[in-house]
């Protein structure tokens, strides 16, 4: 048997013709005649020619430097994706092949390792928010928003949902798609000094709402009062639903002990990697009353028929899994090798680790918050309690947009420009300040500002 001098290319020039031949056609053109010729475009698309493998990866490498990434500049950007530190050993363990080949755990006989690394997630993520169950891991944070939701018009059989402004713009953008496609109303309540308006939240709380959804610590970077959201809803028979910061709750009181009934989030900040903004790892929490109607799977610790400790997929919530009528969601993918990074990250920080870097995280975040207020001309927007991120109010006429390509040049990647999301807040940015940032990097970005 001859063999191809390109092996590995899947289709060779007599293949093509061999397909053609087969479909009744002569030429690759012939199987676009349906299209007019007036619209068909005969010129060359401006690409490059063919490059041999060192030029590649040349070009490659070039174009990947112009990317400002925080391997060479400090960075102050947060507004939902941060620059954490990563432990060397996340990288090490999920590189090994039986995680990051794995897929879905469908058979457990065969799949004890992972289903142990996603039961030890929902673990984690019940210790951390105070809920009784966790799913398997979502997408990301926002959809788990949206997930959230969609459950809470289904317990409730409702169809209103009261979304706080203070939330991430994205996750508003995402949660009002999904509830066109429920046909649900979504409310937005506005925000009084960073934080949600309890006023205008108690006028938009009905008997025919769903839930509540708030953020905390909030977009604005302001730790909201769920304790004081908690009976609005609740006194309406409705769901609390709460997005949080994974790394704040080692030092903030759980939502789950604040009364919150779903509790959902991005574990990003938790030993996954900021990728140029995902993929990420959405974590999903619940009262146990709902544990039935939450999206996705759950891994269940069971025994076998020797008494030997055992994992598999207890609840799955998709119709092909169950019946139609009953079905929840067809979310049919969890995170699981992003779920690992979490696991490995809280598991090699320990208690003591998590509340010391949410410590410094906070620590930080306010010295830089003093730095820069006492700038000439700047000043703080708001004055409630934050954790990692706050918002400051630039000199009249001074465009965040103009202050961020300064601050490139000086090699820092500056802050959120709130005036993107927020009309009311042009002129104002969102600064985030994690614990990878040293007092010398802050009193230098302080400094560039002031000039």
């Amino acid at each position: 048997m001859a063999v191809k001098q390109h092996r590995y290319i899947p289709v060779t020039e007599q293949d093509q013709i061999d397909m053609l031949r087969t479909i009744g056609v002569e030429s690759t053109e012939d199987l676009f005649r349906d299209i007019p010729e007036s619209i068909r475009y005969r010129g060359v698309l401006p690409m490059s020619s063919a490059l041999d493998e060192i030029s590649l990866l040349q070009h490659m490498k070039e174009l990947s430097g112009r990317n400002a990434d925080t391997d060479r500049y400090a960075s102050f950007l947060g507004a939902g994706i941060y620059d954490h530190h990563i432990p060397v050993i996340i990288n090490h363990m999920i590189s090994r092949s039986e995680f990051y080949t794995a897929y879905t755990p469908y058979q457990p006989e065969i799949s004890q390792g992972e289903l142990q690394a996603i039961f030890e997630f929902q673990s984690y993520i019940c210790e951390l928010t105070g809920m009784a169950i966790a799913n398997a891991s979502m997408y990301d944070g926002v959809t788990a928003l949206s997930e959230a939701g969609a459950l809470a018009a289904g317990a409730t059989k409702r169809k209103r949902l009261v979304v706080s402004r203070t939330f991430h713009p994205e996750a508003r953008e995402t949660l009002r798609t999904m509830a066109h496609g429920l046909n649900l109303e979504l409310v937005e309540v506005g925000y009084a000094n960073g934080v949600t308006d309890l006023d205008a939240l108690k006028e938009a709380v009905t008997g025919e709402t769903a839930a509540v959804l708030v953020q905390s610590p909030n977009f604005f970077g302001c730790v909201e009062d769920i304790a004081a959201i908690e009976p609005l809803i609740h006194g309406v028979k409705g769901l609390l639903v709460v997005s949080t910061n994974p790394m704040s709750l080692g030092l903030l009181e759980p939502p789950g002990k604040l009364g919150a009934d779903i509790v959902v989030g991005d574990a990003q900040p938790l030993g996954i990697s900021q990728s140029l903004g995902g993929p990420t790892c959405g974590f999903f929490a619940v009262a146990e009353p709902l544990m039935r109607r939450m999206p996705g799977r759950i891994v269940g610790q069971t025994t076998d028929i020797n008494g030997k400790r055992g994992f598999v997929l207890t609840l799955q919530a998709r119709e092909q899994h169950i019946r139609r009528e009953k079905a929840t969601s067809n979310i049919c993918s969890n995170q699981a090798l992003l779920a690992l990074c979490a696991s490995i990250y809280l598991s090699t920080m320990g208690k003591e680790g998590l509340r010391e870097a949410a410590n410094l995280n906070l620590q930080k975040a306010h010295y830089a918050s003093r730095q820069l207020a006492d700038l000439n001309g700047f000043s703080l927007a708001f004055d409630a309690p934050f954790f990692n991120e706050f918002v400051v109010r630039l000199p009249d006429g001074v465009s965040a947009k103009d202050i961020n390509l300064k601050l490139l040049e000086a090699g820092f990647i500056g802050g959120y420009d709130l005036g993107v999301a927020y009309p009311e807040l042009k002129g104002h940015m969102l600064v985030a300040v994690t614990e990878k940032r040293t007092k010398a990097e802050i009193d230098s970005f302080a400094n560039r500002l002031g000039e």
